[in-house]
């Protein structure tokens, strides 16, 4: 049981979702084989044509890629053809019996098994062919026509077969829809990763063209005439030139190197702002208790590494759904409610890694790093030295 419960949080909430679904169409396959198993308890033929019925509807949703991308390409390719025509059988042999069987019991275990036949095809066949609507609009008349005993029986049982076969199309259609919402989602995320680290090299080389471009054209057009002046015996002003350039030189070298410490420099306002934005990203909610300002001057700038860390931990490290950023004069916290079990070796190694790194910045300047993890979640604790 726990680790079945530690795998289910060690889950991506897409992935649970996915996993809920799944259960959700296999448990309905199994409700109607339980449900039809015990109404023709009495004949054993009847029994094993319903679980028959019950593995070819399975076969057929396992087949689904967009389902269950984990089948195999045998199952992709012969899991729905094989599975329409066992429940095409199984349903033309249930509708000839109930015309030739006699026997008041047998005809019960017929009907109810080439009912249950109409109900698997409902979930699992109809829905991946054309006008699944006007199909299972034909297949309720004609389960109701072949298997009803009376005309009120013919239309009650067309009526039912309707009715629960729609519940079952339209729980197969809703469920297939979801997970395309949920895969197309993730690839939007990616998508816009992509685009924000393509955004991101852009920017930055248009600032550096923006920057030393001008002093490199200024460079090669004093050289230029430097080289020029030499050869014409104007040594002097070819001098001046070449110490002109020597100046611009220095002076793009500074620039490049601003322009690289602010890519580099890091802010404490900036990284809340974008922790929330991150972690929301990744289906975390962030609460963030004190402000920014309550952080002292001097700690601003490794406050900003332990928000930057941390956030980085929870969403690589973690399946979190939730956490709090405290913010206070004395230190900062960081919690969030999920954390990853010892199996993980590989993870757990490159988290502590990471704090071992900011430990190490803390220490710089004074301050103090306090972990604790549980299966309630991970605790991210920093004092400051603020004597």
């Amino acid at each position: 049981m726990t680790k079945t419960v530690s795998g289910w949080r060690e889950l991506s909430e897409p992935a649970k979702y996915r996993l809920y679904a799944q259960v959700t169409l296999l448990a309905a396959i199994a409700s109607v084989t339980v449900f039809a198993g015990i109404t023709v308890a009495g004949a054993l033929w009847a029994s094993a044509t319903v679980a028959i019925s019950g593995l070819a509807s399975l076969a057929a949703l396992l087949s689904r890629a967009d389902l269950f991308a984990g089948s195999t390409p045998a199952l992709r390719r012969w899991g729905l053809p094989v599975g329409a025509v066992a429940l095409a059988v199984v349903w033309a042999s249930c509708a000839i019996a109930a015309e030739l069987t006699t026997d008041t019991s047998g005809v019960v275990a017929v009907r109810a098994t080439g009912f249950a036949a109409a109900l698997f095809a409902a979930q699992s066949i109809v829905p991946f062919v054309r006008h699944r609507w006007w199909v299972l609009l034909g297949m309720s008349v004609a389960t109701g026509a072949v298997l009803g005993a009376t005309t009120g029986k013919v239309v009650q049982l067309m009526a039912l077969t309707g009715l629960i076969s729609g519940v079952l199309l339209s729980s197969t259609l809703l469920t297939r829809w979801g997970l395309q919402i949920v895969e197309e989602l993730e690839r939007a995320k990616t998508v816009e990763a992509r685009l924000q680290v393509a955004e991101e090299r852009l920017r930055f080389a248009r600032d550096l063209h923006d920057v030393v471009g001008r002093s490199f054209s200024a460079i090669a057009v004093k050289s230029e005439l430097a080289a020029t002046l030499a050869k014409v015996g104007a040594h002097d002003r070819a001098r001046i030139e070449m110490d002109e350039v020597k100046t611009v030189a220095v002076e793009s070298m500074n620039q490049m190197r601003a322009l690289v410490r602010g890519y580099r420099d890091i802010n404490l306002d900036g990284e809340v702002a974008g922790a929330r934005s991150l972690l929301a990203a990744a289906g975390c909610r962030l609460a963030i208790e004190g402000d920014p300002s309550n952080v002292p001057t001097r700690f601003h700038e490794v406050s900003a590494w332990v928000v930057r860390e941390g956030t980085t931990n929870i969403v690589k490290h973690s399946t979190a759904t939730c956490a709090t950023m405290t913010l206070g004069k004395a230190g900062m916290s960081l919690r969030n409610n999920g954390v990853l079990t010892s199996s993980h070796a590989s993870r757990d190694q490159a988290q502590q890694t990471g704090l071992r790194g900011l430990a190490e910045r803390l220490t710089s300047v004074d301050a103090g790093l306090d972990t604790t993890s549980n299966r309630d979640g991970f605790l991210l604790e920093v004092y400051w030295d603020t004597a």
